[in-house]
């Protein structure tokens, strides 16, 4: 057994089977949804279903970071029992939880100094940034070490892909992602944006696609020209999603395209936070391969 945990926060977006079996462990994000607030925890104390019938009647909805005291009672508990801890945080680039974690971590050095807390920025969100600590867990299980790890981590961040598909514009709009009068326009249209991660860990649009059936074949394409071995891809490929339809529509695309994946795509529900910001009708693809831009 390793002398360290692996630890991120709820928005990786993993379901709890997946953190229990890969011995992960995970601090909440919380959101608020008509003034009511609620964990951030994939569905236990507010389903997918209730946090978008809520947004869709017109309730306000939003998300908080994990602050300075939730990390500390988090971490120290770990640090007590002799572990040493590796934390990779949602990317910062969309959220200032890092801040908070460093914060936390600083404190609790100077109170077991003997200990090492270790906090890594995933420069991603979602299931990308789940599939970046599931690749940490894989590492501690071969016997890694943690500064092994987390030096893997930080020298391939980039290879790591995230492409969200969204097929309703209605709370891109309201997050300032689209400009409202460009999303009235992409509504008549039917346009889908096509939103991904750049290097500093911002979310841009980079694409529009008119049309939800040739937004997924343009994923598909994404993908062959984004991972290393195009069609012959046979490493990690999690889609996360706020509508199961549209997520089954994804994956048999990507089956169909990418023969090695076939039976190994893993899916996962998007949690609250990120649930809250891009709203019900996003599918989001992951995979590896060369730098993102």
């Amino acid at each position: 057994m390793s002398n360290f945990i692996i630890s991120c926060c709820s928005t990786a977006d993993l379901s709890h089977e997946w953190y229990d079996r890969r011995e992960i462990y995970t601090v909440p994000f919380h959101i608020s949804v008509g003034g009511t607030e609620y964990e951030d925890d994939i569905g236990v104390t507010i389903t997918q279903e209730q946090l978008f019938e809520k947004m869709l009647a017109g309730e306000e909805a939003h998300s908080s970071q994990v602050n300075v005291e939730a990390y500390v009672a988090h971490f120290e508990p770990f640090l007590k029992e002799g572990k040493d801890i590796l934390h990779i945080t949602l990317s910062s680039g969309i959220s200032g939880s890092i801040n908070s974690a460093r914060v936390a971590q600083t404190e609790l050095q100077e109170k077991y100094p003997e200990r090492k807390l270790i906090i890594v920025d995933s420069l991603n969100g979602s299931s990308g940034y789940g599939m970046i600590v599931d690749t940490a867990a894989d590492m501690r299980d071969d016997g890694s070490s943690i500064e092994e790890i987390q030096k893997w981590i930080e020298d391939n961040i980039h290879t790591f892909h995230t492409w969200i598909l969204s097929t309703d514009l209605t709370f891109l709009i309201k997050g300032g992602r689209v400009k409202p009068v460009a999303g009235a326009i992409g509504k008549m249209l039917n346009i889908c944006p096509i939103v991904s991660f750049m290097r500093n860990g911002e979310l841009t649009v980079m694409e529009k696609v008119r049309t939800k059936k040739k937004a997924i074949s343009r994923m598909s394409d994404i993908m062959k020209e984004n991972t290393l071995e195009g069609i012959e891809y046979a490493g990690k490929c999690f889609i996360s999603h706020s509508d199961e339809e549209l997520a089954n529509e994804m994956k048999e695309k990507i089956e169909s395209e990418f023969p090695h994946l076939k039976g190994n795509i893993k899916t996962f529900l998007v949690g609250g936070t990120i649930g809250v910001h891009l709203g019900p009708g996003t599918v989001v693809l992951f995979f590896t391969g060369k730098e993102r831009g």
